[in-house]
This record gives structure tokens, C-alpha cells and sequence, in this order.
């Protein structure tokens, strides 16, 4: 494989799978915010990743989030 045809394979995985890597990245990102300002285990990164894999997934999916959130909490974010 040249480097061009992999440079071309990378981009396309980060186009098909866009809302997970972008999910995760905010996750990764907000967990080392409260990691610093709270000094708390490293277990909460893993939950904000995993929280922006989710929403990511599901935004890949093309599901609506609010439809998403309405199922998590249910009568917080239902349309009037």
C-alpha cells in the first residue's frame, strides 16, 4: 500500500465513524478538565468516554438526540 492509499483509508474511517471519534475526544477532553480541577480517580474519563462514545454512536446512527435524551430521561426533553 502506498502512503497515499493509507493517508486516503485514514480519512475515510475518520468520516465514517466522525460522531464517535468526535464523542470520545470531548469525553477524553472533560475528563481531564475534571480530573485537574478535582483530582478525582481515573475512573471518571472512562465514564465521560464512554458517555461521548454513546452520544457519538447514536449521532452516527443519524438518531435524533433529543429522542435519545427523552428515552434516558423520560419528560425532560419531549417536544410541544
Amino acid at each position: 500500500m502506498s502512503e497515499r492509499g493509507g493517508y486516503l483509508m485514514f480519512w475515510e474511517l475518520v468520516r465514517e465513524h466522525l460522531g464517535k471519534i468526535t464523542g470520545i475526544l470531548a469525553g477524553l477532553l472533560l475528563g481531564f478538565l475534571y480530573l485537574t480541577f478535582g483530582f478525582f480517580d481515573t475512573l471518571v474519563i472512562f465514564v465521560f468516554v464512554l458517555v461521548g462514545f454513546y452520544f457519538g454512536r447514536k449521532f452516527d446512527n443519524r438518531e435524533n438526540l433529543l429522542d435519545v435524551l427523552d428515552r434516558i430521561l423520560p419528560g425532560k426533553y419531549t417536544r410541544h
